[in-house]
C-alpha cells in the first residue's frame, strides 16, 4: 500500500525522532503474547480457559501501553499485577535467551539513515528496563540509538501517556520544540503518546499489533508500511535550510 502523506506545513523539522521497540523497530512474532500466557499460568490461569482468552484480548487491545499498567487491570491489587509482570519479563526474557529476538526488517537501516541526517533517535518501551536492555543488547543496538526510555524512567507513567516522548527531549536536548519530534509506533497507544507529547509527526506502522484505520483513528498525521520508510518521508517533509536538521543546515 505504501505510506500515506497528507499535507504538511512547509519546511516542517525533525530533530528527534522517539521510535516504539515491540512492532515498531523489533519484530514481535506473537512473543508478548507467549510471555504473558506463560505469567498468567504461573499465577493460576489455565490456559484452555475463558479467563485466559479475555486476558489476552484485553493484552491484544492494549499493546503499546505500559505493561504494569496492564496487569494492574487484569489482576486488580498491586501485589498480583507486580508477581504477574515479574513472571512476564521472566518468561519474555526467556525466549530472548532461546533467541527469538529479530528487528523488523529494514529498522537498523532506518535508524542509522536518521542518525546520519543529524537526528537523535530514542527507543521506548512498555517493558522493564531490564527487558528493554536485554533487547537492546540482543540486536547490538547500543550504539546505534542515543538514547532507551522505558516507564520506570518516568515515574511509571507509560504510554498512553506523554511522559516518555517527554522525557527523551528533556533527556537529549535534541530540539528547541516539541513540533521539532517525530514520533513512530505500530499502535493507537503510541499515537495517543505523541499527539499529548505535542510531536510534529506522528507516524503508525503497519509491522505490528494494530491496523491502520486503528492508527488513524488514534490521531496518526501518516501511516506507513514500516519504519523503513520514515526517514525517507522526514525528508519530504523538510525543506533545505528550514527542514533540515541543525547539523545539516548551512
Amino acid at each position: 500500500m505504501g505510506s500515506q502523506d497528507p499535507a504538511a506545513p512547509a519546511g516542517h523539522r525533525t530533530d528527534l525522532v522517539v521510535l516504539d521497540m515491540a512492532g515498531t523497530t523489533v519484530a514481535d512474532s506473537g512473543l508478548v503474547e507467549r510471555a504473558f500466557t506463560a505469567a498468567a499460568e504461573r499465577l493460576g490461569v489455565a490456559s484452555d480457559s475463558a479467563a485466559m482468552d479475555d486476558m489476552l484480548a484485553h493484552v491484544r487491545a492494549t499493546m503499546g501501553e505500559s505493561k504494569i499498567s496492564v496487569f494492574r487491570h487484569l489482576f486488580g491489587d498491586e501485589t498480583a499485577a507486580h508477581r504477574a509482570n515479574d513472571a512476564f519479563e521472566s518468561a519474555y526474557a526467556e525466549l530472548l535467551r532461546a533467541g527469538h529476538c529479530a528487528p523488523v526488517p529494514g529498522a537498523a537501516e532506518a535508524i542509522a539513515k536518521l542518525r546520519e541526517a543529524g537526528r537523535e533517535v530514542v527507543l521506548t518501551t512498555g517493558f522493564a528496563r531490564p527487558t528493554q536492555d536485554a533487547i537492546v543488547d540482543a540486536l547490538g543496538w547500543r550504539e546505534l540509538v542515543t538514547l532507551t526510555v522505558c516507564p520506570a524512567d518516568v515515574g511509571g507513567r507509560g504510554r498512553p501517556y506523554p511522559d516518555m516522548v517527554l522525557a527523551a527531549l528533556l533527556r537529549t536536548g535534541a530540539a528547541v520544540d516539541v513540533r521539532h519530534v517525530a514520533v513512530a509506533g505500530d499502535t493507537g497507544y503510541d499515537m495517543r503518546s505523541g499527539l499529548r507529547a505535542g510531536a510534529g509527526v506522528v507516524a503508525g506502522v503497519r509491522t505490528g499489533a494494530h491496523d491502520a484505520g486503528t492508527l488513524r483513528a488514534a490521531g496518526a498525521t501518516h501511516v506507513l508500511d514500516s519504519v523503513a520508510e520514515l526517514p525517507a518521508l522526514l525528508d519530504r517533509l523538510s525543506e533545505r535550510g528550514l527542514g533540515d536538521p541543525p547539523e545539516a543546515r548551512p
